[in-house]
């Protein structure tokens, strides 16, 4: 019998390792000993739990008669500890409206760079006074009165000559794919003159004003023989007279605090000069965007590209692509410190101001809003409350009423910035 009892103490060790029988023993392990052995194990098991959280709280808000009735696209990404929080329809593909807006500034960051300019020029050529347009929606009074003031020192009050347009910046179409013919549509000039195609005629007043007159070629005065009388107009050299320049980053804030469309627009075709040179279309832009598109792993051919704003109804794109262009800025300085600064911040300016202004979201959302008939959408940043940064993007579609939307985007953004938190508070689970 002792003997027996002596086999059996020795064997019990190797009892342990049989199956079944270790679950057992791990099961009765208390939970600070199971989740306090490393700190990667730790670290997993609170992430796993705010990501339930998280999950659980969204879902809840997803549970409502309202989104049985419309359709939603949401996907999050903590940028901070590079991990996705939160993914919904994240592939379904809807119109963006105004966050398309996201697509075309980083395009245009990535491509042109932040130093890129707008330009606009005037030259001087045997008597012909030619704009060169450079489609920049800031030219403004100032800029007039730069040309004006160019002109004035030739030193002569009359040009024998012509004034001319140089349109050949981009084609020759005035308005964007897909847009609607009832809305008040900016008109994509390249020589545009308070948002209007006036800007020849806008030059030519201004110039009467300061008593410059131009007359044709033929009302030059002539000698006695019938030869042309030489004029101080006739013997200024050819030369670019002036150019006036404005920077991507006015282009921008305004674009995206304010969701202007014309300059959105100016943008795209910027892209597209740079890549298609004279006279090019929108689609030489498209080629640009869909090559970063390919850059971030996914299929250009999935999305549909329309404009540079998000006014066409012919756009289509998904939360999972917005995500992914948002990640792409964050990781590229030269991109991400331009587009940071020009999103709307929440409860503080642009067409965020009114929102979450009474909530701890209030400057630490900087997001790009869109608003179309039927649709509402949100796509940027978010700093959490223990200071990580998530993208993330929201888009609601088929909608009655903008204002369920908004609301709901805003109180996933509440969630989310309590995400941070939630880490370092909630103790691990096994």
């Amino acid at each position: 019998m002792k003997r027996l009892f002596i086999l059996t103490y020795l064997l019990f060790p190797l009892l342990l390792l049989l199956p079944g029988t270790a679950q057992e023993v791990t099961d009765s392990v208390t939970t600070d000993t199971l989740y306090t052995d490393t700190l990667e194990t730790d670290t997993l098991a609170s992430d796993s739990l705010v990501h339930k959280t998280v999950q659980q709280k969204i879902s809840e808000l997803l549970d409502t008669d309202f989104f049985k009735k419309t359709q939603v696209g949401i996907m999050v990404y903590d940028l901070t500890a590079d991990s996705l929080v939160f993914a919904h329809n994240e592939r379904q593909l809807l119109r963006p409206a105004s966050t398309m807006k996201v697509l075309t500034a980083i395009t245009a960051l990535d491509y042109l760079d932040g130093s890129y300019r707008y330009a606009t020029s005037l030259r001087y050529n045997d008597g012909d006074l030619t704009v060169v347009g450079g489609m920049d929606p800031r030219f403004n009074s100032d800029d007039m009165n730069a040309f004006v003031e160019a002109v004035e020192k030739l030193d002569t009050d009359t040009i024998y000559g012509e004034l001319k347009e140089d349109r050949s910046f981009k084609d020759s179409k005035t308005l964007g794919e897909g847009w609607c013919w009832d809305d008040k549509n900016p008109v994509l000039t390249p020589l545009p003159w308070n948002r209007k195609d006036k800007f020849l005629e806008k030059f030519r007043q201004m110039l009467a004003n300061a008593h410059i007159v131009i007359l044709p070629k033929d009302s030059i005065p002539r000698d006695s023989l019938g030869n042309r009388i030489a004029t101080a107009s006739s013997s200024i050299a050819p030369s670019t007279l002036v150019t006036r320049h404005h920077t991507l980053d006015q282009i921008l804030g305004r674009m995206m605090k304010e969701s202007d469309n014309f300059y959105a627009e100016t943008m795209l075709y910027q892209i597209a000069h740079k890549a298609g040179g004279k006279g090019a279309s929108a689609k030489s832009a498209f080629t640009v965007m869909k090559r970063l598109i390919r850059k971030l792993g996914l299929d250009p051919s999935d999305y549909r590209l329309a404009d540079g704003s998000g006014l066409s109804l012919y756009n289509y794109q998904t939360t999972e692509l917005q995500a992914k262009l948002l990640r792409y800025a964050y990781k590229d300085s030269n991109i991400y410190s331009h587009l940071y600064q020009s999103m709307p911040v929440a409860g503080v300016d642009g067409t965020l101001k009114e929102r979450m202004k009474r909530t701890k979201c209030r400057g630490n959302v900087r997001a790009k809003t869109g608003t179309l008939t039927g649709i509402s959408s949100l796509a940027g940043y978010l700093t959490t409350e223990n200071g990580n940064v998530l993208c993330f993007s929201i888009i609601n579609q088929g909608i009655r009423r903008a204002a369920p939307a908004k609301a709901f985007q805003d109180k996933v953004c509440m969630i989310l910035y309590g995400y941070g938190a939630q880490c370092q508070q909630q103790p691990a689970e096994p």
